[in-house]
């Protein structure tokens, strides 16, 4: 399903500048940095001298000399807003499968440079929509899709391949295709669920066009390591340098990312619902758009956008078939 649209033909003739064109930064310290987890530009030209020099052994004065090159490269500073608003024309979508839900995100499904997050209670759809958007993600673009492949980082062993092939075969696609598309990894604790993240830029500057990328879940980890109030600190910190990581990455490659939540209830929650997402405020600031989903009416489920940069709260229903996330039963 995947195939090379003539705008990424375009782009690879257009070749991005690599580490080795900045001064002092050879073969062999640049291997040194990809080693560190320093593939990109933009990784190197937010770093201090200091760091760059302890992470590629090189003298303060390289280092900055170095860093100076990356940022006129990059061109990094202030631009007006119209010209942001053409850059963000080309920010691509990839479609939930339900309609009604699409419109419940702008009308065009889940974002690219951005993460969405979806909490609620077990069977409430969040890793349902997961898999489904993981086959999307492969559709051309005039279909809702964003011509690439997807990172599933599998938490809570949910990633099911006969699943992912059911799907498929509901959207006329080839299920081995498919499933060779999607790149799956099961994150044992949270430290390889941190080292997983690091990988995949690798992944992409070998080549590979990853658009998505699924956590289920992101704070299961979390919540089973640091238990009790004299951890949260702890957590909460690792969390956030995560989920930093995790936006670095979004806005780097342009890839979505999605996330699925656990939840807890509240006891202090005197009316109405008590559940209340885990992570606190810092997963709530991180996501660009959080959802929260449950069951409904006679097996179906509810979406609810809690948050949102630019679009108004609202609830709309979906239903999970055999074609995954659909607008009717």
């Amino acid at each position: 399903m995947v195939k090379k649209s003539d705008d990424s033909e375009n782009s690879s003739e257009k070749k991005a500048p690599q580490l080795t064109d900045l001064p002092g930064i050879g073969p062999a310290v640049s291997a040194k940095l990809e080693s560190a987890g320093i593939y990109d530009m933009m990784s190197l030209a937010v770093m201090s001298p200091g760091q760059l020099g302890d992470a590629a052994g090189v003298s303060p004065a390289v280092a900055r000399k170095a860093i100076q090159a990356a940022r006129k490269m990059m061109d990094l500073g202030f631009t007006d807003g119209l010209e942001y608003a053409k850059k963000r024309e080309s920010i691509l979508y990839i479609t939930t499968g339900a309609k009604n839900f699409d419109e419940l995100l702008g009308g065009k499904g889940i974002e690219a440079k951005a993460i969405t997050e979806a909490f609620g209670a077990f069977g409430s759809g969040k890793t349902q929509l997961g898999l489904t958007l993981a086959v999307n993600v492969q559709l051309p673009i005039e279909k809702g899709g964003a011509n690439g492949k997807c990172v599933f980082i599998d938490t809570e062993g949910t990633f099911r391949p006969a699943r992912i092939k059911q799907i498929a075969e509901n959207l006329g696609a080839n299920p081995e295709k498919v499933l060779k598309n999607i790149f799956v990894a099961r994150a044992f604790n949270s430290d390889h669920q941190i080292l997983l993240v690091e990988k995949i830029g690798e992944m992409i500057k070998d080549g590979e066009p990853i658009k998505l990328v699924i956590i289920d879940s992101l704070t299961a980890h979390f919540r089973a390591e640091y238990a009790g109030r004299g951890t949260l600190a702890d957590r909460q910190h690792k969390i956030n340098k995560y989920l930093h990581n995790l936006m670095k990455l979004a806005e780097t490659y342009g890839v979505a990312i999605y996330v699925t939540n656990q939840v807890m209830a509240n006891p202090a929650q005197m009316f109405g619902d008590p559940t209340t997402p885990i992570g606190g405020h810092i997963v709530g600031h991180a996501s660009t758009y959080r959802l929260y989903l449950r069951r409904g009416k006679k097996g179906s489920r509810v979406a609810k956008l809690v948050d949102s940069p630019s679009l108004p709260d609202d609830e709309t229903i979906f239903w999970v078939t055999n074609a995954g996330v659909v607008d009717e039963e």
